[in-house]
């Protein structure tokens, strides 16, 4: 019975959900895993307090918040087909709310480190030029490692420096692409014709020419964090978070971080702006009117003589 549910889920997500590789995967974990907690009781018969229960048990055993809601998610999304399809009236987990998330900031690099590592990586072979490309483009625009994985040829346009990037839930978006990782693109892409498979489209594959796996991407982030002796872990997201900082440190411009991001909502986007405190202090003393500090001569900034008419033209 259980098997033959999983197989109409399976169906449903591939077929009219559309779910990409990496959510039709873990949706289908996440339904195993509530047959699991379920035991002998069969699926249409839970209720609200057993799926309570579960999440209490899944706590327990050291699951985040994040892949609790994600579990609870996958959940509703079961029932609301088992109720389309099979008429079951209840889903159990509907009015279920997960642990409350602790808030993650994301760590980023300093602009000079990020400078560092993309000026310090050679492109004199066939690899570490596309490993070039790959983190270029991962810092240049804030791609996530399964956006960097899903790049075709037809996406990119070098020319008008621009990619069409596809991101969570299959959405589509335009990203700019900087002079950077557009020089690093087009080494890549000379050194990609010797490699890559004639019926492959993907923008960055492996040895054998064939796509590489966010499994491959992450491992050679790893590679270039032990070749280049970098201190703190290196990974995908660290590139990405880094350029979200970056960018929105230095205009302070919200909404085009989320729009280069990919975030359906701003709140998402506004994790970034807890990031520096420093930055904040500064432009808070520079821009406030009551909080001007005290120069040398105890005086504050608006006790400054005002400028001559001639000197305000300036």
């Amino acid at each position: 019975m259980t098997d033959d549910l999983s197989a109409r889920f399976a169906q449903f997500l591939e077929g009219e959900k559309h779910a990409s590789p990496e959510t039709h995967k873990a949706y289908l974990r996440d339904l195993q895993e509530l047959i699991t907690l379920a035991g002998k009781k069969p699926l249409n018969e839970l209720t609200a307090l057993d799926v309570r229960g579960f999440v209490r048990q899944l706590a327990a055993r050291g699951l985040s918040a994040y892949s609790i809601a994600r579990m609870l998610s996958a959940w509703r999304t079961f029932y609301k087909l088992m109720a389309r399809d099979l008429g079951w009236p209840l889903d159990p987990a509907a009015s279920v709310k997960p642990p409350r998330k602790r808030q993650r900031l994301p760590k980023a690099m300093s602009e000079d480190a990020a400078v560092g590592l993309l000026e310090n990586m050679p492109d004199d072979d066939t690899l570490s030029a596309r490993d070039k490309a790959m983190f270029e483009l991962a810092y240049s625009s804030g791609l996530r490692v399964s956006e960097l994985v899903n790049v075709q040829l037809s996406d990119v346009d070098l020319a008008g420096g621009l990619a069409r990037i596809t991101g969570k839930g299959n959405k589509t978006r335009m990203v700019p692409i900087g002079s950077k990782a557009i020089e690093a693109i087009d080494v890549w892409m000379h050194e990609r014709t010797l490699v890559a498979q004639p019926d492959c489209t993907h923008v960055f594959v492996g040895q054998h020419g064939k796509p590489l796996t966010t499994r491959a991407i992450q491992a050679r982030f790893k590679t270039w964090e032990a070749r280049l002796g970098i201190a703190e872990p290196l990974h995908p997201h660290k590139l990405r978070h880094s350029c979200a900082t970056h960018l929105l440190q230095n205009s302070g411009d919200l909404r085009a971080v989320q729009e280069l991001l990919g975030h359906a909502n701003l709140s998402t986007t506004q994790v970034y702006t807890h990031l520096d405190w420093k930055v904040l202090a500064k432009s808070y003393d520079a821009h406030h009117p009551r909080a001007r500090r005290q120069n040398e001569n105890g005086a504050t900034d608006s006790d400054a003589p005002l400028a001559s008419e001639d000197q305000a033209e300036t």
